[in-house]
């Protein structure tokens, strides 16, 4: 049955995001022989040459997706960049080039803005990628980033959503939970000064997660870990949106089941403390937090001697079949269902 009945407006706060998408996309239908794989994945997948082309988009939104109180310039563009990236590498590609749109109003002057490209081409820098193009236009609803990033992979080496096999072990990359939790010191940091905007923000000794909320990156040393281990994932996806929702998406359209263990998790000991400071679980923050951009893939059983020594991977679970569910097997031994609890744009609990 279609989300959407015949004659009934449907608000966006009712379906979510990823239920938005899937009512503008469903009559998608793909003309041309070069468009291997459209919507439906961290990139699109085109046909060109001898390597096929992946192209990814994000869209930025002054307070919707991040907050000039306390998120730099510089960072903001390091960070805008690199979330497309990290996209291309979720398909197990190259990143090569970077297109930038921008609308900006004109409480933003050419400094500023300055600033913020300043960030965008450092990541390039450091990533390998070029600025090619772009577009700058006025803005009555602040600023706005539109980037899209353009990377290439051989036919044989490009990794989808939905290619996992039951039995396949899930590993996570890094470690989860920490953006969340450096958006929550900046988040109390911001109360604190609207009471009081003669205070100082109190940041000492929460460096490592407020860099992985501000300043993150794309995952591709582990590509190469991969690679060199001689190692190809059934799967992969960037987490973006937190754990719980990425294993849903490789899961649903694998159409098979996940468990996912609560002790195998991997939690830095920061995230560990910040987090029972403003009494969240960690696993909480592991699971829902979103923006680690870490790469979460499946491989195959007999590869797990390949991989069990590299410490900059965990195994966390197991593909099961579809009828047993996606679930998190706790320390204690129960076993709870995983639902998307992460950031969803439409959402009405992400837009309070």
């Amino acid at each position: 049955m279609s989300i959407i009945e015949d004659n009934q407006r449907t608000e966006l706060s009712e379906i979510g995001e990823f239920g938005l998408i899937e009512v503008l996309t469903k009559g998608i239908e793909i003309q041309n022989k070069s468009t291997i794989k459209g919507v439906g994945d961290d990139a699109a997948v085109l046909h060109y040459g001898n390597k096929e082309t992946l192209v990814t988009k994000d869209l930025l939104i002054e307070g919707v997706h991040f907050d000039l109180t306390y998120v730099p310039l510089k960072h903001l563009g390091y960070k805008a960049a690199v979330v497309n990236i990290s996209d291309i590498v979720a398909m197990n590609g190259k990143p090569n080039q970077l297109i930038i749109g921008i609308g900006a109003s004109n409480r933003f002057s050419a400094e500023a803005l300055s600033e913020l490209y300043s960030g965008v081409y450092l990541a390039c820098k450091n990533y390998g990628v070029d600025v090619v193009g772009g577009d700058t236009v006025s803005s009555n609803s602040g600023l706005v980033l539109s980037i899209t990033c353009i990377g290439e992979a051989s036919k044989s080496d490009i990794v989808y959503r939905n290619t996992a096999n039951k039995g396949d072990l899930v590993f996570v990359s890094g470690n989860l939970g920490a953006a969340y939790m450096g958006l929550m010191i900046l988040e109390r940091e911001k109360q604190a000064f609207k009471v009081d905007p003669n205070m100082q923000p109190d940041l000492a000794g929460h460096d490592y997660i407020l860099e992985r909320q501000l300043k993150p990156e794309a995952r591709d040393d582990v590509l190469r870990i991969l690679k060199e281990a001689g190692v190809k994932p059934t799967s992969m996806i960037d987490i973006s949106d937190g754990l719980a929702s990425e294993i849903l998406h490789i899961t649903h359209q694998s159409k098979l089941g996940a468990t996912i263990y609560e002790e195998k998790l991997p939690i830095d000991i920061t995230t560990d403390l910040v987090s029972k400071e403003f009494a969240i679980d960690p696993t909480t923050a592991a699971l829902n937090g979103g923006e680690d951009y870490e790469l979460l893939f499946t491989v195959s059983q007999k590869d797990y001697e390949k991989l069990k020594e590299i410490k900059e991977i965990t195994v966390i679970g197991h593909m099961t079949d579809e009828a047993a569910g996606v679930n998190l097997v706790s320390r204690s031994g129960t076993q709870v269902e995983i639902t998307a609890q992460g950031w969803d744009a439409f959402l009405k609990k992400d837009q309070d």
